[in-house]
């Protein structure tokens, strides 16, 4: 265990503080604490806040990984500065190059013009493009060595994909630490620098997985490979708390996870370019929809891509999801060509638009597809304008069709195989007949519910089962809110046909249907016998569905008269 020589703590006084730590012998951990951050791209409803974590390796010579983020560009630099001399800075290293770890990376420049960055080549391709003037550069592949003198020998290893294409870990032999940038991170923000206590903090370490690397499984098991060689006593993530008092746990859980994730026999490949108009943006919400139904995703840069790479997974894949490159792009074009040639008519097939202005037309390649004979999974997404938060629903909507259209055959094999007398007897449990609304910011969906309970008297609550592949599970977070509308008996078919009822990406589940806005927000439905507003308080993982258990604030019954709408099913394998 490392022992802590120095430490300053900075209590949530605001909303951005900064925090500096000694983790190892000549090395400093600083931390920027976003404590009131709420979301994090469409699939991150933070309820903690997040941190961007720094490093500060001194040994003769100097190295810096990563930055912050640009919100925190003034605290961030005066405590760099406050620790080195920045004009003696030798080596600025980037985990990748995403904003919220390199979004100070041109003033870092600017302070110390003699430092040498340090990164993947398609990282030091990436920044140039982000800070348009001329720097010194180091390319680093797997395995590369960069010697700092006082035993702090740092190794590189390559981890595409974690999440970004230009990833790469850095690991200090002499402190024994691994530097991983998004990889075994979590957003939560905390003074405690350290996992002493794994129960507050699980249930974001397996969401943040879940969201970020789950669509990547297949990359997180081979980075996990290259780091076996390395003797690993600490893991320095970039965002949360840093890994050490229960690092084997941790890095098990990523593995075990991951091989769930890759083993299963339905992939998709989903192609797009990182750095071009909003293709990662949208590229992970699809992949977030798709995940939800137990399939996987490789993610594919079209922009550096290799044809053998991509012959081979179009090969292995049964559905494609490709997102439009720029006309400009040659590499891309290539990879489109390869694509096509690979396809077959057994796949299945998405496509989206980027917004980066000066797109690849989208109708030319998806005549393409439907002369090979490939099923359209959803109508192609055409971006118009920046994306909003209904935007991304779209695309996760999207991901969330293609996922369960490559599933259905597996879906009604279980429903077949599994009629015994045992599901016969559960199927005999009777449930209501319910619709859950829900709305946050602009995003809105519905869903017909069954399994529903009152779960408590104090406070007022209820539980709801949720399976996993519905839409709106991103919508019934810890701290979201929704509508419990309560169905009346001989007089729920309409509604219940509508809702149940398959609805394109995007489509507004309300349409025609009588409606009025709640205290919270939510759509309450005008003929529903009863509503009650709920709020999320705890979520409970449980095989295909997740168990929500909601407070309940207020409510009202329309008919004191009516009943519930009853629902009878004959087996307890399926709706």
């Amino acid at each position: 265990m490392v022992a802590l020589t120095a430490r300053e703590n900075t209590k949530p006084q605001g909303r951005l503080t900064m925090q500096t730590i000694e983790i190892g012998v000549e090395t400093i951990a600083i931390r920027s604490l976003d404590w009131d951050r709420d979301r994090f791209d469409i699939e991150f409803g933070l309820q903690n806040g997040t941190t961007y974590n720094s490093f500060l390796i001194q040994g003769e010579k100097t190295a810096l990984v990563d930055t912050s983020h640009r919100k925190f560009q003034q605290l961030y630099l005066d405590v760099v500065k406050g620790l080195i001399d920045l004009s003696t800075l030798d080596y600025l290293i980037i985990s990748h190059t995403e904003p919220d770890h390199s979004g100070l990376v041109k003033e870092v420049l600017r302070l110390a013009p003699q430092v040498t960055v340090v990164g993947a080549k398609v990282a030091i391709q990436f920044l140039e493009n982000m800070v348009h003037q001329p720097f010194l550069s180091l390319i680093v592949k797997n395995g590369d060595r960069l010697d700092l003198g006082n035993g702090h020998e740092l190794e590189f290893v390559c981890a595409p994909n974690l999440h970004w294409p230009d990833t790469i870990f850095t690991y200090d032999a002499k402190t024994r630490i691994l530097y991983t940038c998004d990889a075994f991170g979590m957003h939560y923000c905390d003074d405690h620098a350290f996992d002493e206590d794994p129960e507050l903090i699980e249930q974001d370490f397996k969401y943040y997985y879940d969201c970020l690397m789950g669509p990547n499984a297949r990359s997180v098991l081979s980075a996990i490979k290259r780091m076996e060689k390395l003797d690993v006593g600490m893991i320095a993530t970039g965002h949360g708390p840093l890994l050490q008092h229960h690092l084997l746990d941790w890095v098990n859980y990523y593995q075990k996870w991951s091989q769930e994730q890759a083993k299963t026999d339905t992939l998709v490949a989903l192609f797009y370019c990182e750095d071009y108009g909003y293709s990662d943006q949208l590229a992970k919400a699809i992949a977030h929809g798709i995940t939800r139904n137990g399939v996987a995703v490789e993610l594919v840069d079209l922009s550096i891509a290799e044809p053998q790479e991509v012959r081979e997974l179009v090969n292995q894949a049964s559905g494609l999801v490709i997102g439009m490159p720029s006309q400009a792009d040659q590499n891309a074009h290539a990879a489109l060509s390869t694509i096509l040639a690979a396809a077959h008519n057994k796949q299945a097939v998405g496509l989206f638009e980027t917004g980066g202005g000066e797109d690849e037309p989208i109708y030319p390649l998806r005549n393409k597809f439907q002369e090979i004979g490939l099923t359209e999974a959803f109508p192609p997404i055409l971006i118009k304008e920046p994306p909003t938060q209904a935007t991304e629903q779209m695309c996760d909507e999207a991901g969330t069709d293609i996922g369960q259209w490559l599933t259905r055959d597996r879906t009604i094999k279980q429903i077949k195989t599994l009629d015994n007398d045992l599901e016969r007897a559960l199927g005999r449990l009777s449930s209501g007949l319910y619709i859950l609304t829900a709305q946050k910011g602009d995003v809105s969906s519905a869903m017909l519910a069954s399994w529903v309970m009152q779960a408590s008297m104090n406070p007022l609550g209820v539980a709801i089962a949720v399976a996993k592949d519905r839409a709106i599970e991103s919508l019934l977070h810890v701290g979201d809110r929704f509508i419990l509308n309560v169905l009346e008996e001989d007089n729920y078919q309409s509604l219940m046909k509508h809702f149940l009822k398959r609805f394109p990406p995007g489509a507004d589940r309300f349409a025609d249907i009588k409606i009025y806005p709640a205290s919270n927000g939510c759509p309450i439905l005008a003929d529903a016998l009863a509503y009650m507003e709920c709020e999320v308080t705890t979520r409970m993982e449980c095989s295909d569905h997740w168990i929500i258990y909601s407070n309940v604030h207020t409510g009202r019954v329309a008919k004191l008269d009516a009943l519930t709408a009853v629902h009878h099913r004959k087996v307890g394998n399926h709706y």
